[in-house]
């Protein structure tokens, strides 16, 4: 009698035992596909009943999300143009300054020396005849 009873309680251990190796296997999948993140929408469809309502969103969220890293990527990107340009145009002016004093001196410098000569000539000119 016990024979009997014992093989009746079997399949329903076996499918008791089917059903945990079914669980164990998608546990062990969801931990090695799933990022962390994405473990928390997963666990959520199932108790959804994976209709995919929880995926539309989760594909607008990250439409979204992606859209505003976007226009900063773009904003910063901007900033950083104008910021070297604006350096670019501050060097040309200093540049430019540096030019023009360096061209004035050599001015200075060229009349110097002309007065120097003319120095010269009148002491030359003038010790030759004392």
């Amino acid at each position: 009698m016990e024979r009997p009873s014992l093989e009746i309680n079997l399949p329903d251990t076996y499918e008791e035992g089917k059903l945990y190796v079914v669980d164990s296997l998608n546990n062990l999948n969801k931990l090695n596909v799933c990022p962390d993140g994405s473990q928390h929408a997963l666990d959520e469809e199932e108790n959804t009943g994976g209709t995919g309502e929880n995926t539309a969103g989760s594909n607008i969220r990250n439409q979204c999300l992606f859209f505003v890293t976007f226009i900063l990527t773009l904003i910063v990107s901007l900033a950083l143009v104008s910021f070297v340009i604006f350096l670019i145009i501050q060097t040309r002016n200093k540049v430019d300054q540096i030019s023009s004093r360096l061209i004035s001196e050599k001015k200075n410098i060229e009349d110097l020396k002309k007065m120097n000569n003319m120095i010269l000539k009148h002491l030359n000119q003038s010790g030759i005849k004392e």
